[in-house]
């Protein structure tokens, strides 16, 4: 079975900032085993079967579906997985986060939504470093599953370097910020309550001239210019438009021109279960692809006898252990409290990469079964190809990873 390593012992050599090689002991413990097995659980025996009664495209569950999920979620004791403990959540570390992940996007709308969000997730991490009174109006209001909230950076003028391509302006009016500008492929904007969008307080600053602003979306001046399709199998994207919005002084997160480290370290930590997911959904497209193989016959063969189909999945299960184990030394490192940024991008880079091939494979294998709407396949596809560029594009992550490994700010 595709990643038996991730509940077997497993040992990595990572460096560890030119100090030498750390071997890293991979093996799960018996509480991660456990929640590895519900969460198992749960996608088989609740979110698999409730998938064959909606279209093969839909992103959201019934009213009804998502409540009755979500309470088992929380009888589980993983509502909220990345939630801290000091504001409700389980304090589930970041490996143990990771290793749901694989499981998690183990079904047909994986890499869109995990598990339709009945896992309580919170996205907005950035909103713990608020003041009292904006976790009053919006973080306490978000963990309780009552607000919604968009994450506003990319611009159409560029999303590879977000805080140099940023031209939305913010200019100090009395005790109010005017916005004016726009944003781009902002997840989920014209169903929230506010968002977090990031504007130039410093035209001369660069990276240190941006601010992150909470802005409620019934404030005046805030339009959802349209909704932008894509790749996805539902809308995706918004285009946002700002127009004399006027922001008050208590709604800046953070400090003055100081939005840019805000937004980074958000970027950063969320590689890890991005890259997680992708090999998930690689996972369950190995199974199929084997189960496929053994099953098939061709010229009174099965298919898993051809020596071009062995190639396939054992090219497979290079790209998705290699990709796992990348993944994996990200999130300890992460959590030792080490500097991660070059693993976090090594790990986004390599997994959506190695994902995308492997679903492709996959489909090569199903033959013309795996191009159809039958089958999860051409889905998470489409799906890969749109994860190259989330998170900070595949380009930007060689460049991370060159600066970090030659010491140098290459433009």
């Amino acid at each position: 079975m595709a990643l038996e390593g991730a509940t077997q012992q497993i040992r990595i050599a990572v460096i560890d900032d030119g100090e030498g090689v750390d071997p890293m002991d991979f093996e799960p413990n018996e509480e991660q085993k456990l929640i590895v097995e519900q969460v198992r659980r749960f996608v088989h025996e609740e979110i698999i079967p409730l998938e064959a009664t909606l279209d093969p495209d839909a992103s959201e569950i019934e009213p009804e579906d998502f409540a009755r999920l979500s309470d088992k979620v929380k009888a589980m004791g993983l509502w909220g997985l990345d939630v801290p403990i000091e504001y409700g959540g389980p304090g589930v570390d970041l490996v143990t986060r990771t290793l749901i992940a694989f499981e998690m996007a183990q079904h047909r709308a994986g890499l869109y939504v995990p598990c339709y969000g009945v896992f309580g997730t919170m996205g907005l991490a950035q909103l713990y470093e608020a003041t009292e009174d904006q976790k009053e109006r919006y973080l306490k209001p978000v963990l309780r599953g009552e607000k919604k909230g968009f994450f506003g950076l990319t611009e159409p003028s560029g999303g590879s370097d977000p805080a140099r391509a940023i031209q939305t302006r913010a200019v100090k009016d009395g005790n109010d910020w005017v916005i004016n500008g726009s944003k781009v492929y902002i997840s989920g904007a014209d169903k929230a309550q506010f968002g977090l969008v990031f504007a130039r307080t410093d035209k001369d600053a660069g990276r240190g001239g941006v601010t992150c602003f909470i802005v409620d979306t019934d404030m005046p001046g805030f339009h959802v210019r349209r909704v932008v399709h894509t790749l996805r199998s539902s809308h995706y994207a918004t285009e946002l438009a700002f127009e004399d919005l006027r922001v008050p002084q208590e709604n800046v997160l953070g400090e003055v021109n100081r939005g840019f480290a805000i937004a980074n370290d958000r970027l950063t930590r969320q590689r890890i279960p991005y890259a997680a997911a992708c090999i998930g959904v690689a996972i369950k497209a190995q199974e199929m692809a084997i189960e496929y193989a053994k099953q098939r016959e061709t010229f009174g063969a099965p298919l898993a006898s051809r020596q071009m189909i062995q190639g396939m999945i054992i090219d497979n299960e290079l790209d998705i252990r290699t990709s796992s184990l990348m993944t994996l030394a990200a999130a300890a490192k992460a959590e030792r409290g080490e500097p991660f940024r070059m693993e976090a991008g090594m790990a986004k880079l390599l997994a959506s990469e190695a994902g995308g091939r492997v679903v492709d494979r996959s489909m090569q294998v199903h033959g013309g079964i795996g191009m159809t709407k039958d089958l999860p396949l051409e889905r998470w596809y489409r799906e890969m190809r749109i994860r190259r560029v989330g998170e900070g594009p595949n380009e930007v992550q060689r460049l991370i990873i060159a600066r970090d490994l030659l010491g140098g700010n290459f433009k």
